[in-house]
């Protein structure tokens, strides 16, 4: 048991390895260190060389390009505080490398060649070892086969002592069904709504004195951001589209080619179930009309699903002279047959009947005509694309192109968030975002094959408006503020009532019962936090006040439910939390091991070392 527990782990580390050899030091250019720059540090008996600290900090940047998608260098890393973190698991590593040779725990070198052998990442397509692509993999990588087989014997001898060391260890089984309890547990509660009708004297107007106070303390919140005053010229094929001359024969004949979506014959939305012969198809037929199965049952007794069987809208042409007859001879029946189809006999059911279209030309000439006279625009516009471009690099401005060619001026005040006319376009708002004052303005593409181009004329820093520009919006500001306070204070008047003997369901219209509530789960409509709050109650009757944007909730709690023990969800994660519990609790006692260890035999760095492979870093 013990040795196809080990070898199952040594597995593991062989493709942990190998995985990481895949993108160690790649396209780098990282050279090879030796003589006495060789070393960055030690733990005992066990080095860290200068190639597996520049390996590692390799693999980490890799990972970081990876889970990023943008270039990572190490001077980043090292602002993160990672460079120390590689260097610290390196130095647990090689802590638990030194306890090993000091156990005398090792494997030997047949079942390091059986690892190396089974890892399927240097095998043959036949499934024999394939050496080439072996030696390959270590080449791309710096390694030799025998520092490569070095740290195969290791990594499988700490994975040994890993086991020795948390094999055992296993989750306290009251901690995890306290937790599964915690978890599983329900509530049951009555909710009350206070709305501002039930308020008793309503919601007042604010005063001068009330707007001053929310401007002056809410300043943040009425500050404008920061803009950018842009002018530009554009065109789109929109604003020019009506100035096209369309020919009434290039319509017709458009209006030909779309013969087959204007003049669409009577389909029917149509689902076939086939049968292998004729008898089988009318005792289901027969079963159907008794009522003893529905068409459902009936597919699936011939192990289909609907989507097998749903031949979507279909017009008789589409169909068998048997089927099409039988299918679109009535209007009436929804199940039809059985009756011969291509694939043999078959029950057909009508989901829907879809009418013959008929559209003249001159009801489609209006949606033809735009269509073609946005097509002529697009091309007009991409006719003036290199009279455009000669003319800025000519030094012309917006105004002369607007003056010039087809292209309209305008400004706006942008900033980001803004989507209004141009700004809607997201070539815009990357090209305003990205602008300079001073730029020379360049041609660029809108997404519905206009052109446009940019000046930034100014940028606007952020600034308070006047109150007298934005009375409104304080007033609006003041009011949810006032609204959510005063709807606070009298549900807090109501619960009051409460205590006096009062009932939840006299104190307001519709009282709402929630059960079996979960603390995940979230009420839709109700404040984000009534679930968590409610969780957060002692005892069966007692209340709480959540206040909302546009009423307030008292909500009073009903019944604690426990947990369900015994049921299948309830056990699945009552196993779960224990294996959880299990790794945590495995994690912890190995990394405070790992520690012990260091902490015992000492550690030794060489910052010149290390301060060398970061030099060999872009």
């Amino acid at each position: 048991m013990v040795k196809g527990t080990a070898k199952k782990a040594s597995n593991i580390f062989v493709w942990i390895i190998l995985g990481l050899l895949m993108i160690a030091l790649t396209g780098f250019g990282i050279t090879s260190f030796s003589g006495s720059a060789s070393q960055v540090g030690s733990v005992g008996s066990a080095r860290i060389t200068a190639n597996d600290y520049a390996r590692a900090l390799q693999r980490e940047i890799s990972a970081q390009v990876a889970q990023t998608g943008r270039p990572v260098n190490l001077n980043q890393l090292t602002a993160q505080g990672l460079d120390r973190a590689v260097l610290d698991g390196l130095i647990a590593r090689a802590a638990l490398a030194n306890e090993t040779r000091e156990m005398g725990l090792s494997i030997g070198d047949l079942e390091v060649a059986r690892q190396i052998r089974e890892t399927s990442g240097f095998a043959t397509p036949e499934g024999g070892f394939d050496r080439a692509a072996y030696e390959f993999a270590l080449r791309e990588t710096g390694l030799t086969p025998a520092e490569f087989e070095q740290n195969v014997r290791e990594d499988v001898a700490r994975s040994l002592l890993q086991i020795a060391v948390v094999g055992g260890v296993q989750a306290p089984e009251l901690f995890a069904e306290t937790l599964t309890a915690y978890q599983t547990e329900t509530r049951d509660f009555s909710v009350l709504r206070v709305t501002e009708a039930q308020l008793p004297t309503g919601l007042a107007a604010p005063s001068e004195d009330d707007l001053q106070a929310e401007y002056a303390a809410n300043e943040a919140q009425f500050m404008r951001p920061e803009m950018r005053a842009v002018t530009y010229a554009w065109v789109r094929p929109s604003m020019i589209m009506d100035d096209m001359e369309i020919d009434e024969q290039a319509l017709r004949d458009l209006y030909e080619e779309r013969a087959e979506l204007y003049n669409q014959p009577e389909r029917r939305l149509l689902e076939r179930l086939v049968y292998p012969s004729l008898e089988e198809a009318e005792a289901a037929r027969a079963s159907l009309d008794a009522g003893e199965a529905s068409y459902d049952d009936l597919v699936a007794a011939r192990g289909l699903t609907l989507e097998d069987v749903d031949m979507g809208e279909v017009a008789a042409p589409d169909l068998s002279g048997a089927a099409a007859e039988a299918v679109f001879g009535t209007e009436e029946q929804e199940i039809i047959g059985p009756v011969e189809s291509a694939f043999g006999p078959a029950i057909f059911r009508v989901n829907a009947v879809l009418d013959a279209t008929q559209v003249p030309f001159e009801e489609a000439e209006e949606d033809l005509s735009a269509e073609l006279a946005a097509e002529a625009a697009r091309r007009a516009i991409d006719d003036i694309r290199g009279d455009v471009d000669d003319l800025l690099a000519g030094g012309a401005t917006l105004e002369e192109l607007a003056g010039d060619t087809l292209m309209e001026l305008g400004t706006i005040e942008w900033s980001p968030g803004s989507d209004e006319g141009i700004a809607g376009y997201d070539a815009f708002r990357e090209a305003a975002a990205a602008a300079r004052e001073g730029d020379f303005p360049e041609l660029l593409e809108l997404s519905d094959g206009g052109l446009f181009a940019i000046r930034l004329d100014e940028v606007i820093p952020p600034a308070l408006p006047p109150l007298d520009e934005i009375r409104d919006e304080v007033a609006e500001s003041w009011l949810a503020r006032h609204r959510r306070e005063q709807l606070a204070a009298h549900a807090q008047e109501l619960v009051g009532r409460l205590t006096r003997g009062t009932a939840l369901e006299d104190l307001g219209p519709a009282v709402t019962q929630e059960v079996q509530i979960r603390r995940q789960d979230f009420i839709p409509d109700m404040p984000p936090t009534l679930v968590s709050q409610i969780f957060q109650l002692d005892s069966p009757g007692d209340t709480a006040v959540i206040p909302g944007a546009d009423f307030a909730v008292i909500a009073r709690l009903d019944e604690i439910n426990s947990g369900t023990r015994g049921s299948p969800g309830a056990e699945a994660l009552l196993a779960l939390v224990s294996e959880q519990v299990r790794q945590s609790i495995a994690q912890d006692v190995f990394e405070s091991f790992g520690q012990a260890l260091e902490a015992d035999v000492g550690i030794s760095l060489s910052p010149s070392v290390i301060n060398a492979v970061h030099a060999q870093f872009p």
